[in-house]
């Protein structure tokens, strides 16, 4: 059951006539507590893909013309966003769906997955605030009975370092500068003040 749910995944991903928003048409958060984060770029890739704010599709970046690819190692967990999500500068987002870092096993692109929160991860990206969820999948994976981001160091000793250096470089120069990692309560708040400035905006 398991396996045809996740290839009735992949076939919707893939389904054009598919009108969903991933912006607008999930919730946050479930009614067993889980979140929905949405699989824009699977670990181990190079391409940047990301959800288009005026779409809801998730669409290949655009830089100065061309399609961004990163010029380093793939991406050492798999990135997405989560929906109906917003924090504006003020409260120290960048006006944009919040980022997440899903842990574990690349994860297709398009996937809606059910995770929780075990941290976060504050960094500026060319002097703004750009932090970056760090969550795990609520499904049995390797890092599900994690919960918090000391247990996840203790258990995978030298996995934070790699996810901060390479966030730290991947963009070349000084661009990136790491602040620090958070606790799952600093994330659920950012989380939580995020839904409530999309609900305000709408």
């Amino acid at each position: 059951m398991k396996y045809f749910c996740f290839i009735f995944l992949l076939i919707s991903c893939n389904n054009t006539s598919d009108v969903r928003s991933f912006l607008d048409d999930y919730e946050p958060i479930n009614a067993q507590g889980s979140i929905n984060a949405v699989v824009e770029i699977p670990s181990g890739t190079l391409e940047k893909w990301e959800v288009d704010k005026k779409s809801g599709k998730i669409e290949r970046d655009i830089e100065n013309g061309r399609h961004r690819k990163i010029n380093y190692l793939g991406y050492p967990s798999n990135y997405g966003m989560i929906p109906r999500t917003q924090l504006p500068k003020e409260l120290g987002g960048d006006g944009d769906p919040l980022d997440v870092l899903i842990l574990g096993e690349p994860i297709p692109r398009g996937s809606v997955v059910q995770v929780k929160l075990i941290g976060v991860m504050n960094m500026l990206d060319d002097g703004e605030r750009d932090d970056k969820l760090i969550a795990v999948l609520t499904d049995k994976t390797v890092f599900s009975n994690i919960d918090n981001i000391e247990e996840f160091d203790r258990l995978f000793p030298g996995s934070l370092l790699i996810i901060r250096t390479w966030f730290a470089k991947y963009k070349g120069g000084n661009r990136i500068s790491f602040i620090g990692f958070g606790e799952k309560d600093i994330a659920e708040k950012i989380l939580f003040d995020a839904i409530e400035n999309y609900e305000d905006k709408r």
